[in-house]
């Protein structure tokens, strides 16, 4: 007998936003009918009470048939499959439509399903409503669902679900949410979509045609919407005002606006006191129905970073390649050099930041574990204890010279650190002209008091070169050189061996002298890097600069596909320990002639080739199984078993404690779902080796 899986098989459908109960439920009720072409599944269906010849199609509309029925309360008898809806002389079939229980001619809900894709789904979607007046439409593709209420021919609503039997529309769009709610809600949970997607969609709908700069007011909305996730976060029976709740599009504009208004004072030096968000209200009620139902936060703040990276990316014209690094790869680097709450951090090429933000968590589970304490899900919106926010204030810096990653980065701190901020607009490189930006009083206004702490990190009062730094964490940019004779001179692999200045140099190979700068005697630091400097004949000198100056603890290789599908340029980290031979500095680094160094390579690709991230499943480590169903005790292990895949079977994918899919690496143990990894095998290097670092809290 035919089963689902394999009807399923190299289809576009799959079948993640149905229970087990009811995919067993219809798998039950196929059955073979005997042919003059061959054997072909078949099921009676819910609606016609007929025999139907089943396909992925078929599948997932008898699926969504069940959820209507079982799940929202919909009679069969007020649905019907296969609907005539006429355009002119055509006449075209919905897939599932619901009639209105007191006009039962009248078209309630109208659901489509003949379009895998979203895009090619709505439009025909958007169709269907305008020549029924159907005020909600559904489409999904058994993987992905959305729901919408049209509001005029040019506006469909977001809307989190449709209204249950009992219920009226309005009772949907007016029910009042709190931070508890959006977390049972999530669209980027239950509606498999990223914000990369939204943000597209947004695009593709208003945004594109509404005369105004997206990065910015899309900044602002996120901006803005994470100011009241972590407001609601902190007070629980608050109300989300990130939200339509069935104001007119003046009044939500107008509301949007003091909260923006309010998110600029909380959080200081990322807008200007006058910013304004200048969409149309029509245009900006799109936006907020596209983004309400999106929880931003999360334990690793992975869901903005991705959004951020496509639109600076965007805005840039991929100009500078700020390709953000991707989280697996900043935590296997934070996990190797463990930073300690008495020691200070920066990141010279930070971007979003991610290296500070991690670090930052990677110190305040250590302080919550002095405590005794465990870190919730939302632990990077709640509250801070003293000795978490002076880490933040004092111990954490992070450099970059695009202004508009600047401004990323000091949002991602700001909500790590709670109000105070040490993300800098500098030219890592050309410190020589830092005071043309440090004398100006417009920037001064900004970033003063991140640039008074830094300053009190100089290894010399009045000069920029060198500072003490306890760890450094970056991955410079590796695109273009450095040209100008000024800045090449400043630099020892600026010249050549005979002493001789170079005409250009590779703007990483600077960052590595410029990143050394920065550290204190027997200071680490983790960089990532073009494979090519470990190998290339031609760059010996590099390796015999570092050799010269640091021990080198360990060389990770990277896998090809980490970094796509911005670039498929292979890259290694980097780890190093700046010898120091003083014993009135503490010898953290005694200079020795021979030592071992630690080498690794990176087998599992964690993305394809196309760049999209590959998931751990739980077929990959049965023994987590029963430890996930605990994910979280803020409502998220409700949410395990929606991702699975009719494919290739169901609840398919292993989450971690907080809820989050984990992407498939071998770099360190996951929560302690997956098995040891690269930093794992490091730490107990680095303990054989009797690193100073390692071992100490």
């Amino acid at each position: 007998m035919s089963n689902i899986a394999t009807i399923l098989k190299d289809s576009q459908y799959n079948l993640t936003q149905f229970k087990q109960e009811q995919i067993e439920e219809l798998e039950s009720r196929i059955f073979d009918k005997t042919q003059r072409n061959g054997t072909k599944p078949y099921v009676e269906c819910l609606v016609r009470k007929k025999d139907i010849r089943i396909t992925p199609e078929e599948i997932v509309r008898q699926l969504y048939l069940l959820t209507l029925n079982q799940e929202f309360g919909y009679p069969y008898e007020r649905m019907q499959v296969e609907y005539p809806v006429a355009f002119g002389r055509q006449t075209k079939r919905a897939d599932i439509v619901i009639f209105d229980k007191d006009h039962t001619t009248s078209v309630y809900i109208m659901v489509e399903m003949k379009k895998p894709k979203l895009k090619d789904g709505k439009d025909q979607l958007k169709s269907y409503c305008h020549a029924t007046g159907a005020p909600i439409g559904v489409w999904t593709n058994g993987e992905s669902i959305s729901f919408y209420n049209r509001r005029d021919p040019n506006y469909f609503k977001d809307i989190p679900r449709i209204p249950q039997v009992h219920e009226t529309l309005p009772d949907v769009l007016t029910e009042r949410w709190t931070i508890e709610t959006l977390i049972q809600e999530d669209k980027l949970v239950n509606e498999r979509k990223s914000l990369k997607d939204i943000i597209l969609e947004m695009e593709d709908e208003v945004l594109a045609n509404a005369g105004v700069d997206v990065f910015e007011e899309l900044f602002q909305l996120i901006f803005t919407k994470l100011y009241d996730e972590m407001e609601s976060t902190r007070n629980k029976i608050r109300h989300l005002e990130f939200r339509n709740y069935g104001e007119t599009e003046t009044q939500l504009k107008e509301k949007i606006q003091n909260l923006f208004d309010e998110a600029k004072s909380k959080w200081e030096g990322v807008f200007s006191t006058s910013a304004k968000i200048t969409l149309a209200p029509s245009h900006l009620a799109i936006c907020i129905s596209s983004l309400e139902q999106v929880k931003l936060f999360n334990s690793n703040l992975d869901v903005v970073d991705e959004a951020f990276e496509y639109l600076i990316n965007k805005s840039s014209k991929g100009e500078k390649g700020q390709y953000f690094t991707p989280r697996y790869v900043i935590d296997m680097c934070v996990k190797m050099l463990d930073p300690k709450p008495e020691e200070t951090i920066i990141d010279t090429a930070a971007g979003s930041c991610g290296f500070p933000v991690h670090s930052i968590f990677h110190v305040w589970e250590k302080q919550l574990k002095a405590r005794g304490l465990e870190a919730s899900h939302l632990f990077t919106a709640e509250e801070r204890f003293p000795e978490q926010l002076d880490y933040v204030t004092d111990k954490v810096f992070a450099i970059d010279f695009d202004e508009k990653a600047v401004r990323v980065a000091r949002t991602l701190n700001l909500i790590a650190g709670d109000g105070q901020t040490n993300v800098l607009h500098l030219n890592t490189l050309d410190y020589e002209r830092w005071s043309d930006k440090t004398e100006d009083e417009d920037w001064r206004d900004i970033y003063h008091e991140g640039w008074k702490r830094l300053r009190k990190l100089r290894a010399t009062k009045n000069q920029d070169r060198d500072f003490i730094f306890d760890v450094l964490m970056a991955n410079p940019p590796f695109a273009g050189d450095i040209k100008e004779s000024r800045i090449l001179s400043k630099y020892e692999l600026g010249h050549k061996t005979d002493g001789k200045q170079q005409s250009k140099v590779g703007r990483d190979i600077l960052f590595i002298e410029r990143n050394l700068d920065f550290l204190k005697p027997g200071g680490r630091m983790a960089v990532v890097l073009p494979q090519g400097r470990f190998n290339n004949s031609s760059d010996k000198h590099i390796r015999e600069f570092i050799a010269g100056r640091c021990r080198i603890l360990s060389v990770v290789g990277l896998h090809g596909n980490v970094f796509k599908p911005h670039t498929g340029t292979k890259t290694s980290v980097l780890l190093v320990q700046k010898w120091n031979d003083d014993p009135q500095k503490g010898v953290l680094c005694p200079k020795i002639e021979d030592y071992p160094i630690f080498f690794a390579t990176m087998q599992e690709p964690s993305k394809d080739s196309g760049g999209e991230k590959i998931f751990v499943k739980k077929s990959d480590y049965p023994q987590a199984n029963t430890i996930n169903m605990d994910a979280s005790e803020d409502g998220v292990a409700e949410v395990v078993n929606t991702y699975n895949s009719g494919a290739e079977g169901l609840d398919d994918y292993l989450l971690d404690n907080h809820g989050h899919l984990i992407v498939k690496h071998d770099l360190f143990n996951h929560d302690g779902l997956t098995q040891d990894g690269i930093a794992e095998a490091f730490v107990e290097f680095a303990k054989k080796e009797k690193l100073s670092f390692v071992g100490k809290s």
